[in-house]
């Protein structure tokens, strides 16, 4: 029930964000917030913690402005691009780290990233430290420009949703409920006769297609890629987002990545300190709402309904 009311909250005030907020802004929460509930389908339903992600979200990036800026395609195509090399270099990285386990997982996954990060520096057409800039937003089906904030909006809100519906199917599907079972118990799932690593190595690939999707869009709004995006630091903020928000929730990394992204935008003004005070946040967060803000309060929710 709560699901079906949060959907229903998410999709009005999405829908009408452009008129009451900065669009510019909303769109960026958007994209953090694909980028959050990909990432959340690996970590929250697969249990399986990648300090790498931001390599799919930055590489996308790169690759979807390159082949707007330099080949000339449109948004959707250079969008669909970004994505596809997400989708290649997440059969990649889960191939090489899908074996390992904890913290040995979590390692690759960052070093692997790195190799990503230091690409990106390097390559001559990334721009290096100052990013790929002046990507064109072009013409959506040759007559809609998204030059146009309110018609850019909206292209974006339809590519966060449709990337929603196919992490919400994901997860209530039975490879969700194999996920989940993974998670619980990975030694009782190999018993049952699952191939474990083939349906973890699945589930990387889809939620870095997802993470790679959100950043490709985010370089066509901002018409630039920037180095930041490919960074070690960016995986963090996602981890931050999702952990808030409420791990393992549908809703919570939304949640999540708009609290972060509205907090680190409200505190900017503090300079360095942003990074204190969004760390105090967390503790906060975690000290109070140990399951996330969506998790406690379905967690609560259901308390209630059990002792009535």
């Amino acid at each position: 029930m709560i699901n079906r009311v949060l959907f229903i909250i998410m999709l009005v005030a999405g829908l009408g964000a452009p008129f009451y907020a900065y669009p510019v802004f909303v769109m960026d929460l958007l994209c953090f917030a694909l980028f959050a509930c990909a990432f959340n389908l690996l970590l929250g339903y697969a249990g399986l913690l990648s300090f790498g992600h931001a390599a799919f979200f930055g590489g996308a990036a790169y690759i979807t402005g390159y082949v707007t800026k330099e080949w000339g395609f449109g948004p959707i195509f250079g969008i669909l691009a970004g994505t596809g090399f997400a989708l290649i270099l997440g059969t990649i990285f889960g191939f090489l780290a899908i074996r390992r386990q904890g913290i040995y997982f979590a390692m690759v996954t960052l070093a692997l990233a790195q190799i990503i990060y230091f690409l990106a520096l390097q390559m001559p057409f990334t721009g290096g430290e100052n990013g790929l800039q002046g990507i064109p937003r072009g013409e959506l089906f040759g007559f809609i420009s998204l030059n146009n904030e309110i018609a850019m909006y909206y292209f974006v809100f339809a590519v966060f949703m449709i990337g929603f519906a196919i992490i919400h199917r994901t997860i209530n599907s039975p490879f969700g409920e194999v996920l989940q079972a993974i998670r619980e118990n990975e030694s009782r799932a190999l018993s049952l006769g699952y191939d474990v690593d083939h349906f973890k190595l699945l589930a990387f690939i889809i939620s870095a297609t997802l993470a790679g999707t959100a950043g490709a869009t985010k370089a066509v709004i901002f018409q630039f890629a920037a180095l930041t995006n490919a960074h070690w630091q960016t995986s963090g903020e996602v981890i931050l987002m999702t952990l808030v928000g409420g791990l393992g929730t549908i809703f919570g990394p939304v949640l999540g990545a708009i609290t972060v992204g509205a907090l680190s935008h409200e505190l900017s003004a503090f300079g360095s300190w942003v990074q204190v005070i969004l760390g105090t946040v967390f503790v906060v967060c975690v000290m109070v709402f140990r399951r996330g803000i969506v998790g406690e309060i379905q967690h609560r929710l259901l308390k209630k309904k059990t002792d009535e």
